[in-house]
């Protein structure tokens, strides 16, 4: 069985590596923002599914699908990655000293079995300087993320704590990616290159 991640995240993907999965990437190429929700979850919910059927549809039926997709929700707002470093630089202004709720959507699928949750993690920021923030953004590392932060990279400075699964920040929840595995009969361990 071939286990296919449906993401072009390298963090998701380095975060399956160390735990012993070892994928092949097959980027989906969907539309991200033809999909819509006011529901943050149900968003990301949403945006793993297509991800993750998208990629099924180019693949055996016996080759085992991941796909995800993260978004913050911020002060009612659900934000992706920003458009550009000046939208980064605002989130950041807005967020420092704040907390968010980062909601990552999971879909396994194989064959015709689908299976999807979503993992949720409280993000605490620290209250950093604008020098700090512009420092951030020039690097081009937030511009490549949901929510416009990394707790794995440069950014993990920036995060004064979580509430919930570490991992889920990154990309992937594997507490909850063993859970539907285990729902379509995959034993996570079976997995383990």
């Amino acid at each position: 069985m071939r286990v296919i991640l449906a993401s072009a995240s390298p963090a998701r993907l380095k975060t399956l590596q160390t735990a012993g999965i070892h994928p092949e990437v097959i980027v989906s190429g969907i539309d991200e923002d033809k999909v819509t929700s006011t529901d943050a979850a149900n968003l990301a919910g949403a945006l793993a599914q297509l991800k993750c059927r998208a990629v099924a549809e180019t693949v055996d039926a016996d080759d085992l699908v991941i796909g995800c997709d993260s978004v913050l929700a911020f002060e009612g707002e659900i934000l992706g990655k920003p458009a550009d470093a000046q939208e980064a630089i605002g989130r950041w202004r807005r967020m420092r000293g704040r907390s968010g709720v980062l909601h990552t959507g999971h879909c396994v699928r194989r064959g015709s079995a689908e299976f999807i949750d979503t993992a949720s993690t409280t993000i605490y920021f620290a209250d950093i300087s604008d020098r700090e923030i512009e420092a951030y953004v020039a690097t081009g590392e937030p511009l490549q993320v949901a929510g416009a932060f990394t707790v794995d990279g440069l950014g993990g400075a920036f995060i004064t704590g979580i509430e919930g699964d570490h991992h889920n920040v990154v990309g992937v929840s594997l507490p909850l990616l063993r859970d539907l595995l285990a729902d379509l009969g995959i034993s996570w361990t079976d997995l383990w290159a």
